[in-house]
């Protein structure tokens, strides 16, 4: 037996198709725009202390000098309570959006090169998992470290001893100038001095920087990404100069954190606590943990 047509049956079937049409088109759409605005939320920024060590020798500490026994009860109190260590260029590939950072990173500095940057850092490296960027004045590692090397209470770095701290894989390095660490030479480090032409500045700068550049690739193959200002002396006019010889990082001794973001320019100009040896590992740690 057949059923007989039905006009109202027909178009209360089309209706209902319709409907549901309606609400799956409506439910997908919601859906989209409410997973598209999570993923397109801001991360929330980084935030990164910076550590700025420079001697490490004896048992007399000073403002910048730490013994052997503080760096490692420092090492051990940033394990102990969370901190990792980042290397420069993870941090350098996390703001061009690449990779991630740890929950609580920390980077770990040492400035001039001295030799016993080699003798005791390396090894506490290695026992607690940590990495460290050493920052070198080209001129010490040419003259000072060559003509008096391996004393751990005064030399500094021999380009071998650089080739072997580079490669531990513990120790990136940075450029702090060829031969501008210096108070007496007529300018404050790499400072722009009074009176001093912008051109001649620019040139004086880009020589310097880019001679220890090269020093770098000849001896090690490699050529730092980080620079480190001397004394934290830092100029306006500098900064292109910086750019345009490869640095996508520069390092002061302004004592703040830094709060590290998706947007590379977060990076020109990170400031650094100074490891003075006369605070004891617990109040100097306070000072980086503050938030």
């Amino acid at each position: 037996m057949y059923r007989s047509y039905s006009l109202s049956r027909f178009l209360w079937l089309l209706l209902a198709d319709a409907v549901v049409f309606a609400l799956c088109g409506a439910f997908f759409f919601v859906g989209r725009f409410l997973f598209t605005s999570a993923d397109s939320q801001p991360e929330e920024p980084v935030r990164l202390p910076v550590i700025m060590y420079h001697s490490i020798y004896g048992d007399t500490p000073s403002e910048y000098v730490v013994t052997p026994t503080q760096l490692e009860n420092d090492l051990r109190w940033l394990s102990g309570n969370g901190y990792r260590s980042v290397t420069a260029e993870q941090v350098i590939a996390y703001a061009a959006g690449k990779g991630g950072l740890p929950l609580k990173p920390v980077m770990i500095t040492l400035d001039d090169g001295y030799y016993n940057n080699l003798t005791y850092l390396l090894p506490l490296l290695e026992k607690y998992d940590m990495t460290a960027v050493i920052s070198v004045v080209g001129s010490y590692t040419d003259n000072d470290a060559a003509r008096d090397p391996h004393i751990p209470c005064y030399s500094y770095l021999t380009w071998d001893d650089i080739t072997l701290l580079a490669g531990s894989g513990r120790v990136e390095f940075g450029n702090h100038t060829y031969d501008m660490h210096s108070l007496y030479s007529g300018r404050t480090g790499c400072k722009r001095m009074s009176g001093e032409s912008e051109e001649d500045y620019r040139q004086a700068l880009s020589e310097d920087i880019s001679h220890l550049q090269e020093e770098f690739s000849a001896n090690i193959g490699i050529a730092p990404r980080v620079f480190t200002y001397p004394f934290g002396a830092v100029s306006r006019e500098s900064l292109p100069v910086i750019r345009e010889n490869g640095f996508l990082m520069t390092l002061t001794c302004r004592e703040r954190p830094n709060y590290i973001t998706r947007d590379p320019d977060c990076l020109y100009g990170i400031g650094r606590y100074n490891r003075n040896g006369l605070l004891t590992t617990a109040d100097f740690m306070r000072k980086i943990a503050d938030e």
